[in-house]
């Protein structure tokens, strides 16, 4: 994706991100079913439904468990569900998953791209912050992602390389305008 791309995929992840946790906040579903709404659409992808076992892989989970889930989440008409058939989700359900998953993508974003941290650890970290994190801090990341990524010079920015320094070693790089202030001042 080009800067340009990645710039308005942000933008529009940021005027829906209201829209997406009220989603959240009218479901009043627990983490747990909302991290099976968020497998089933992984998985259903194009062909729009996912299969119970498939499910229960997904999230290491027993099938026992996913039949639970699923009938809590029949009743709660986010999912359409027969026994021992395909799970589909509801289009409310789709607004839900669609709803966790830009969260979590977001996050992950947030935790790799700036932080550096390693993907298999972000990926688990955004899973559990997607669930419980306010409109306003994801807001603020995802503005702090754009502003990152669409840095004039389309590189690192210096002061972030600055922090990777610091946190790989433990001391502050000196800093160029310092450095620059203080050559004037003896010269």
């Amino acid at each position: 994706m080009t800067k340009l791309g990645t710039a308005n995929y942000i933008r529009n992840s940021i005027h829906n991100i209201e829209k997406i946790m009220a989603v959240a906040k009218n479901s009043n579903l627990s983490a747990s079913l909302e991290d099976y709404i968020e497998a089933i659409f992984n998985l259903a992808g194009e062909s729009n439904v996912a299969r119970s076992k498939d499910i229960a892989k997904l999230l290491g989970v027993s099938k026992a468990s996913v039949t639970a889930a699923l009938t809590n989440l029949s009743k709660n008409r986010l999912v359409i569900h027969e026994r021992y058939g395909y799970v589909e989700l509801t289009s409310e359900g789709k607004r839900l998953a669609q709803s966790v998953k830009n969260r979590h993508d977001m996050l992950f974003k947030f935790l790799t791209g700036i932080l550096g941290i390693n993907a298999k650890i972000a990926t688990e970290d955004a899973c559990k912050i997607e669930h419980s994190i306010s409109p306003q801090t994801l807001e603020k990341i995802t503005k702090f992602i754009e502003f990152v990524e669409t840095c004039p010079d389309h590189k690192r920015p210096d002061w972030l390389k600055s922090f990777d320094y610091y946190f790989k070693t433990g001391r502050r790089p000196t800093c160029k305008i310092r450095k620059l202030k203080q050559k004037n001042r003896t010269q």
